[in-house]
């Protein structure tokens, strides 16, 4: 978690200084540039099976489900909004925490699953993401993600066995390499300028976060056929925090109150994974 943490810093850091970060830039950078080639210089050299990669895609969008459907019965008991805490409660930070994690964690096949699970999380947040505090899916900006296409075709280049040619795969690699440190200096970035209050409520949203993660993990690992990696991969990335990108659909369409309350329940969320992921990847996600 060590490397993770310093550049979470030093975005975070950046921040402070108000250094000069154009987090809409690197952001579209990521979106347009470093996720598609990632994406594509990871699946396409036989990193994962196209059978095995399929029910990544199927246990990523489980553990939304188990999410949804848990989250919404205990937020509607604690009486919280449902369009403002559920999307943050059900889409997980999977790609600027999860991917980089389990990458050094578990190396090329545990970035492969983590992909998977940053392609069906990233059309939640275009769907539900945005559905839940707008009223509306953005499915208009989720066609025009360039990851949806790049694993389209990723997945017709490991059904053929056929590969990229070798300058075009060194381009992808040499591009992909950006994507991951781009967002952890982004996300340490986003935390620092993020306004947020009921500290006590984020805390216990956190820790019923945190539940729902052990539900999910358990849950994904006794049901579904995984290799060991893919397990223990997926166990890691049920632990992720909310993505801060679901605070953004919340503050601009359910200002005020309810925004800096989310805006809480990710930072301290965030914040817990300094405890809950070294727990996770030593006691259970064991290597």
């Amino acid at each position: 978690m060590l490397p993770v943490l310093l550049c979470v810093l030093l975005g975070y850091g950046l921040a402070v200084l108000k250094a000069p970060y154009d987090r809409k830039l690197f952001g579209a950078l990521v979106s347009n540039v470093g996720y598609p080639t990632l994406v594509l210089s990871h699946l396409a050299k036989d990193h994962i099976e196209i059978g095995a990669f399929l029910t990544i895609l199927l246990a990523a969008a489980m553990m939304i489900a188990i999410f949804g459907t848990l989250g919404f019965v205990a937020l509607k008991a604690m009486r919280l909004p449902i369009r403002s805490f559920l999307p943050p409660m059900i889409l997980s930070n999977v790609g600027n925490i999860g991917l980089p994690v389990s990458t050094l964690a578990f190396g090329a096949e545990g970035a492969a699953v983590a992909m998977g699970f940053v392609v069906v999380v990233l059309s939640a947040i275009f769907t539900v993401g945005y559905a839940l505090p707008m009223g509306k899916a953005d499915l208009k900006t989720l066609a025009r993600q360039p990851v949806i296409y790049a694993v389209i075709v990723s997945l017709i280049l490991m059904d053929t066995g056929w590969s990229l040619p070798e300058p075009v795969d060194q381009a992808m690699t040499i591009l992909g390499g950006l994507a991951i440190p781009i967002m952890l200096l982004t996300l340490g970035h986003s935390l620092a300028t993020l306004k947020f209050g009921h500290v006590k409520r984020a805390f216990l949203l956190s820790l019923l976060h945190i539940f729902l993660s052990a539900v999910a993990a358990f849950a994904l690992t006794h049901g579904l056929s995984l290799s060991v990696i893919q397990e223990k991969t997926i166990i890691l990335l049920c632990f992720m925090p909310p993505s801060v990108a679901t605070y953004l659909a919340v503050q601009q369409h359910r200002p005020g109150e309810e925004a800096a309350a989310v805006a809480g329940f990710i930072f301290v969320s965030t914040v817990l994974t300094l405890v809950t992921l070294p727990l996770v990847l030593t006691y259970w996600a064991t290597s």
